[in-house]
């Protein structure tokens, strides 16, 4: 509605005069007409489900400027009658409060001019003029139909109020722009206080200071006006149209108002306020089948500050994370086609945090950027479907892509070409690829100084049976070796992570996995020792189990030198490092012979022996299980020494 002073204005013939009110007026009417659409709804719904948890909507309006703090207690008092109609006392006030916003929202219409071409004009009036009757007719007592004539966003079923006012409020956009009495630092201002005007200030270094993160992406467009005595902001991010960010100030405290087709991005943005102190209502859910989906999310945060220094600071820092949201969702799914879902999202995180952001990337190619490094780095040996999580392992795929991340922002931003940029991601991710070969033969020596310890433990634990303190021997060694073994098991883990980013070593892989089953087996043989007596066994079973377990420390120390000799092997390395490597391994090849010697020797003197059953048995698992280490080991020398020669032979 107009104040006296705006209709005297008009009056006199000067509306232009009077235009910058009336736009402001008519979008704070915008605010509370899609408040009591929102609030009917919301108590019909009620009416149809009276035992479903009722929303509270009083936060929604407080942000439209509407003081009557019954109508929160409003929707609980709606009724279905027998007729299928709605009963609601105080309908009718809604009602007629709506059409009176409706007609402030078409009040600045005809001050326009040429800034609304003349048939869009007359269409938007004789709309209003169509719908406004039925608002005044409305009552207490509505019906479905009714309801949904007025509050529907489907242009399929005809004209709405919803409709509406969707419209009008592009137009009043439009107006903002087109009446701003200057542009302050990028801007569109008018009607500010010279406080306003220190707040617009701040709330633009933020913008202005990660802007060119966007590059030439379209959005950011700052509107800033005082309406209903506080000072507004609007930027129009992107082009979606569900995608709004609306500031309120007023003093000591800063509202927003942030809508999302994207739920993930509604959360980013919550997530990258955190620094603040900003409390934010739960998120609603709002149906709108003009929107791509259907629905989107409205989402309400209240930084509240009674320093002004400190309510500026926010301002600027909240103008710095918008760049952040455009086209955040299809960095998203760039992102997810290399590395899990939580992880994108970090990344988006930290790219915002680093004020790089991710645009950047998308101009590089995105995801393609990296596969066409991945496929120059491998060679064109890249499988398919594989990410670079299963090439990198976790951690050094995160570590590539924050350089992806960064030397796209920087360097495109200092103006480098895009074909150099390409090929230092191509040079660091062959850096990577190297590392985590080294990284993997790391673990490899690991995991077998693992066995070594296991193997020692078993063999001390059988030769130690026969003392005074054997049992409790065998059971501290036994717990050591559970302990060994967890470990061991921790590092086939890290093995697989960064399996495949060895493209000459996947070799590895396979070999610390075949290696893992032998220190299975050697931490199973220490729990057996703690079953085993000495005087249900006899001393030469005893002596012939631990030569076995010292056949087994024998053979993964060997595969260990092995292993170590390997960091040296390369085309032109002297002859006596391959020498030794080979050596090592046909060491291994002589315990596993060695081992079903004494094998054989245990199953002789298991016939001979008349003792405890169970204890025999006992012996028999052991021996078995030992010398299927020993298999083992043996298998993991033979993939160690092909792997290598294959390696070598390549170059």
């Amino acid at each position: 509605m107009m104040t006296s002073k705006q209709s005297i204005v008009a009056a006199l013939g000067e509306q232009a005069l009077a235009l910058p009110h009336l736009v402001n007026a008519a979008l704070a009417a915008n605010d509370r007409i899609k408040y009591r659409l929102t609030l009917l709804q919301l108590a019909r719904r009620h009416a149809d489900a009276p035992d479903a948890p009722l929303a509270s909507l009083r936060a929604e309006r407080l942000q439209a400027r509407i003081d009557e703090g019954a109508l929160d207690e409003l929707p609980a008092a709606c009724l279905r009658t027998a007729e299928g109609c709605y009963r609601l006392p105080g309908a009718a006030q809604q009602f007629a409060a709506i059409e009176l916003d409706l007609k402030a929202m078409l009040a600045p219409l005809p001050a326009a001019g040429a800034a609304v071409p003349a048939a869009e004009r007359a269409a938007l009036e004789s709309r209003g003029s169509l719908l406004l009757p039925p608002l005044r007719a409305a009552r207490d007592e509505f019906s479905a139909a009714e309801l949904d004539a007025i509050s529907h966003g489907e242009r399929a079923r005809g004209d709405s109020v919803h409709l509406l006012v969707m419209d009008l409020h592009k137009v009043l956009n439009r107006l903002q722009h087109s009446i701003a009495t200057e542009v302050l630092d990028g801007a569109s201002v008018y009607a500010l206080t010279p406080d306003d005007r220190a707040l617009v200030r701040a709330f633009m270094r933020g913008v202005n200071r990660s802007s060119r993160l966007r590059f030439d992406h379209p959005g950011l467009g700052t509107t800033a006006t005082r309406s209903g005595g506080r000072l507004v902001l609007q930027n129009d991010i992107g082009t979606t149209d569900a995608h709004v960010l609306v500031i309120h100030v007023e003093p000591g405290a800063v509202t927003v108002t942030y809508t999302d087709v994207h739920l993930q991005r509604l959360l980013f943005l919550q997530e990258l306020l955190h620094p603040h102190p900003v409390e934010w209502q739960d998120t609603r859910l709002v149906q709108d089948r003009q929107m791509e989906d259907g629905l989107y999310h409205v989402a309400i945060g209240r930084y509240a500050c009674a320093d002004p220094g400190r309510l500026a600071g926010f301002l600027e820092f909240l103008g710095s994370r918008i760049v952040f949201l455009i086209d955040w969702n299809r960095a998203r799914k760039q992102l997810r086609q290399l590395v899990g879902k939580q992880e994108s999202l970090r990344l988006l995180r930290w790219a915002a945090e680093q004020e790089l952001g991710h645009m950047a990337f998308l101009r590089l190619g995105g995801a393609q950027a990296v596969f066409e490094a991945l496929d120059f780095a491998l060679q064109g040996h890249s499988r398919f479907g594989q990410t670079l999580e299963d090439l990198l392992g976790a951690e050094r795929a995160a570590r590539f892509l924050e350089f992806v991340l960064r030397t796209a922002a920087t360097e495109l931003l200092a103006g480098r070409p895009q074909n150099l940029v390409l090929d230092e991601l191509r040079g660091e991710l062959m850096r990577h690829l190297r590392g985590s070969g080294e990284g993997l033969l790391d673990l490899a020596c690991e995991h077998a100084a693992l066995i070594v310890e296991i193997a020692a433990a078993v063999r001390d634990a059988l030769a130690g049976l026969a003392r005074p303190d054997g049992q409790s021997l065998a059971e501290r060694l036994a717990t050591r070796c559970k302990g060994w073994e967890s470990d061991a098991d921790r590092v086939v883990n890290q093995v697989r992570e960064a399996a495949h980013g060895a493209v000459e070593s996947n070799f590895l892989c396979e070999l610390v996995e075949r290696a893992d089953d032998v220190a299975d087996g050697l931490e199973e043989t220490a729990f057996l020792a703690t079953l085993l007596r000495p005087v249900n066994i006899g001393p030469a079973l005893q002596v012939q189990l631990a030569a076995l377990a010292g056949q087994l420390c024998i053979g993964a120390q060997e595969l260990v030198k092995a292993l170590e000799t390997l960091r040296t092997l390369a085309p032109g390395a002297p002859r006596e490092d391959l020498r030794d490597f080979l050596q090592a391994i046909h060491r291994i090849g002589r315990v596993e012979h060695e081992t079903d010697e004494l094998k054989r020797r245990v199953a002789v003197e298991l016939v001979r022996e008349q003792r405890d059953a169970r204890q025999l048995h006992l012996v028999a698992e052991s021996a078995a299980g030992l010398e299927q280490a020993a298999d083992q080991l043996q298998h993991a020398a033979w993939l160690l020494r092909d792997g290598t020669l294959t390696q070598l032979a390549r170059h």
